[in-house]
C-alpha cells in the first residue's frame, strides 16, 4: 500500500511525501496547523551515518514547536536514510536536499514570498540547515547543538545567515563538544543566541519540554 501523497494535507493534519532531490525522492512529512497558515519550517535531523533520521525526538520536539507557532513544518530524511534516495553525502548533498525540500514547500502556497520561513535542525542537522540558511536568507534559524570541525567531515564555519538565530547547547554534551561550538558560535558577527543546558546531554533525555519551551517563544516572537 502506498501511504504517500502529492498534496498538502487539511488544516490540523499530517501526509507522507515523496519530494525530488537532486539525488532522487527524499521521504517527507509535512505538518499543517489547524489555524491560517503563519510561516514555513524545514527541520533537518541528526547524522545519517549515526542513526539519525526525522523521527529523532528533538527533531520531532522542533517540528512541535514550529507547529505549534503556525507555521507548515515539514521534517524529512536525508539522500539514503529510510525511504529517501542516494549516498550520504558528508553536508554536502544534504544541504541540496534541504534547498529542494524549501523549495518544494514554498511552491505549494501561492502566497509564499509573504510567509516566513524558518530553518531548523538538530546536531549535523543544525549544520545543513545553518549551510542551507546562507543561500536562502530565512527569518529565523533554530541550531541545536550544532557541530564544526572534526564531527563533519572538513566542516567549516558557513557564512553568517543574516537572520534571527537562536542557538541551543547542553554543557555536558558527550558527542559536540559545547566549547567547540561556542568558540565558532562567538566568532559570527552579530553571534547567535545561545541558550546553554546543564545535564541534557546531546539527546536532550528527559528535557525536551524545556527545549520547547525555549524554542517556541522564539518562533512566536514578532519579526
Amino acid at each position: 500500500m502506498n501511504d504517500f501523497t502529492a498534496e498538502l494535507p487539511a488544516p490540523g493534519r499530517h501526509a507522507q511525501v515523496l519530494v525530488q532531490g537532486p539525488a532522487g525522492r527524499l521521504e517527507t512529512l509535512v505538518s499543517m496547523p489547524k489555524e491560517a497558515v503563519q510561516g514555513l519550517c524545514v527541520v533537518c535531523h541528526p547524522h545519517p551515518l549515526f542513526g539519525g533520521a526525522m523521527t529523532n525526538k528533538v527533531v520531532y520536539t522542533l517540528a512541535s514547536s514550529a507547529l505549534k507557532a503556525g507555521m507548515a513544518t515539514l521534517r524529512f530524511n536525508f539522500r539514503g536514510v529510510g525511504k529517501s534516495m542516494g549516498l550520504y553525502d558528508e553536508s554536502r548533498g544534504e544541504t541540496d536536499d534541504a534547498l529542494a525540500q524549501v523549495a518544494w514547500l514554498r511552491a505549494q502556497f501561492a502566497d509564499a514570498e509573504s510567509l516566513p520561513l524558518t530553518l531548523a535542525g538538530f546536531s549535523f542537522g543544525a549544520y545543513v540547515a545553518l549551510k542551507a540558511a546562507g543561500r536562502l536568507q530565512p527569518r529565523r534559524l533554530v541550531t541545536i547543538a550544532v557541530p564544526f570541525g572534526r564531527y563533519v567531515d572538513g566542516a567549516v564555519a558557513p557564512p553568517h545567515p543574516h537572520c534571527d538565530w537562536l542557538a541551543v547547547h547542553s554543557h555536558d554534551d558527550e558527542v559536540v563538544e559545547f566549547a567547540a561550538t561556542q568558540a565558532a558560535l562567538q566568532a559570527y558577527q552579530p553571534p547567535p543566541r545561545l541558550v546553554e543546558f546543564d545535564g541534557a546531554g546531546h539527546f536532550f533525555n528527559g528535557r525536551l519540554t524545556e527545549l520547547q519551551d525555549v524554542v517556541l517563544p522564539f518562533l512566536q516572537q514578532p519579526l
